[in-house]
């Protein structure tokens, strides 16, 4: 009997693998866009130039999981090459879904520790566009990665444990935690992509972009 357990446990292992799709913006995904505020007329991207991804990811119980990223079409295959070397490191995300799914309010969406990338919104404390208004901007696990002011404030209470940039327990949501030097951050910057964890005074440590 306990033959039979380790090879069971092999091949389910065996088969877990890493897969990814780019697609257009389909109809059913503009009306979930339009209806809950993630797009609209007048932002600086056309739908066009969007493209929907699903990706495989890890999530904090090392369960196999699929992901949904909405990005710019020129940086959608390097975003699912990145996501592919993160499910390889085992860096774990909490969830992914689309921000569409908490209204466009990223507020919701950080406070549900969701990562994402498009959202037609301007730049924290800005009158300008973000980054994610163009789809060239990714937000990974939030919670865990908090935005802290210059004089230290962080808004979501969930974060000021993290306000601490250190690896603690070995734990998923410790290891979702990102230090200067992680082979997560080094991914993204192989790409051409920077860090706000990089910043001076402001930091913002979910906060990747091209």
């Amino acid at each position: 009997m306990k033959i039979i357990y380790i090879s069971i446990f092999l091949t389910v292992n065996l088969l877990a693998e890493y897969q990814s799709s780019i697609s257009k913006i389909t109809p059913e995904i503009k009306q979930r866009m339009i209806k809950d505020n993630s797009w609209r007329k007048g932002c600086p991207v056309s739908l066009e130039n969007l493209r929907y991804l699903r990706l495989t990811y890890k999530d904090f119980r090392g369960t196999d999981m699929t992901g949904e990223l909405i990005v710019h079409k020129d940086v959608s295959t390097e975003v699912t090459q990145i996501f592919e070397a993160l499910y390889e490191v085992d860096y774990p995300i909490h969830k992914m879904r689309l921000v569409s799914d908490y209204k466009g309010n990223d507020w919701q969406s950080i406070e549900a520790d969701n990562t994402s990338a498009f959202n037609c919104r301007p730049a924290t404390g800005s009158k300008k566009w973000s980054k994610h208004a163009y789809g060239k901007a990714i937000d990974i696990n939030p919670i865990e990665n908090p935005y802290i002011s210059r004089k230290g404030y962080i808004s979501h209470k969930e974060s000021l444990v993290y306000k601490k940039r250190e690896h603690r327990k070995n734990q998923y949501a410790d290891k979702a935690v990102l230090v200067k030097g992680d082979k997560a951050i080094q991914i993204f910057k192989k790409y051409g992509w920077k860090w706000g964890g990089d910043w001076s005074g402001v930091k913002d440590y979910q906060h990747f972009w091209h």
